[in-house]
């Protein structure tokens, strides 16, 4: 949380198109997600139209991504340390086996961005760039992959959520607006200012997202919550409402850090090995899935999950979210 925090202080008042520091490790980085988007661009979505639900396609490129990923971290990290970070790379486009996303597999890249800092590839120089460069551009390709491959969200709290899959953009586009001259927290129901400026800041950019796969007009209608939260004061009210709301329902919620991994640079002390995770979620259920042919389990059909694995709805780009009951948010 203390490197995140550090991430959001680096970017306040800027904006995603800013003169900044790049430095050739930031560098190298963006020239391994550029190479992921270009793996994503080779692996289309195969013929699903009989399903909402995650396209199977989605298999391919992580595992496609998988196996590059170590290869391409080998120019940036030490080679014993591969393959822990490869670990929460590949952890942080989603779930494999459920073709699902949420905060938690967002979460796996700041950690593969800790990583780096533990390992001295990035310093606290290269805070803003890491956010306005690099989280950006992974960003854009985790749009490129909920886009083309219909990843459900895992965890969404459906119209009661943020986001159906991202947090920190909200927190990071916050501190980018923070004292800005113009643009208030209301102005998210200005068209023309959304349209103008969501290039510019990730808060602007993720309303904008919001607003092209949902199917009505009305933030009030299918973000509540985000129509809630415009009637702050001030952007620092904002921000500081979601460093506290992430490390309520991100950091704090079982459901998603008993899925995080530890290792020798992101340490915990406690808890016990869990093995064969990619087998499932490490209870004793089963998520329901959809077989070939050949008996081969393809995608995740979004039937009854337990509340621990995500809920049973399509991504909002698919079909509209669900709703759930509303709970009070640190924005008042």
């Amino acid at each position: 949380m203390g490197f995140i925090e550090r991430l959001n202080e680096s970017v306040k008042g800027l904006k995603i198109d800013s003169e900044i520091e790049v430095s050739p490790s930031i560098e190298k980085v963006l020239g391994l997600l550029d190479a992921l988007l270009q793996t994503k661009a080779e692996i289309p979505p195969v013929d699903n139209a009989l399903s909402r639900f995650g396209n199977p396609a989605f298999v391919t490129f992580y595992d496609k991504a998988a196996e590059m990923i170590p290869e391409l971290l080998k120019p940036i990290v030490p080679n014993d340390s591969i393959p822990e970070i490869s670990a929460y790379l590949v952890e942080s486009f989603g779930n494999r086996r459920r073709i699902d996303y949420g905060t938690g597999h967002e979460a796996n890249f700041i950690a593969f961005l800790l990583c780096l800092e533990k390992l001295g590839v990035i310093s606290s120089r290269d805070y803003t760039a890491a956010v306005l460069r690099v989280f950006v551009k992974y960003m854009s390709l985790m749009r490129e992959l909920q886009f083309s491959y219909w990843l459900e969200p895992a965890g969404s709290h459906g119209v009661w959520g943020l986001d159906d899959y991202h947090f920190l953009p909200f927190m990071f586009g916050s501190a980018q607006l923070i004292d800005h001259k113009y643009i208030r927290p209301k102005s998210i129901h200005d068209p023309d200012i959304i349209e103008q400026f969501s290039k510019s800041y990730m808060y602007l950019g993720c309303i904008a997202f919001i607003n092209s796969v949902k199917n009505t007009a009305s933030l009030r209608w299918h973000s509540p919550m985000l129509d809630d939260i415009s009637a702050a004061k001030s952007w620092a009210k904002v921000n500081g409402g979601m460093i506290k709301m992430y490390k309520a329902e991100v950091l704090n919620k079982l459901p998603i850090m008993q899925h995080f991994m530890f290792g020798t640079l992101i340490k915990f002390e406690g808890g016990s090995t869990v093995e064969n995770e990619d087998e499932g979620c490490g209870h004793d259920h089963h998520h329901s899935v959809e077989v070939d042919k050949d008996g081969k389990e393809v995608y995740a059909m979004g039937q009854e999950h337990p509340e621990c694995c995500g809920i049973p709805i399509p991504s909002a780009i698919a079909a509209a979210a669900a709703g759930q009951s509303r709970r009070p948010i640190p924005f008042d």
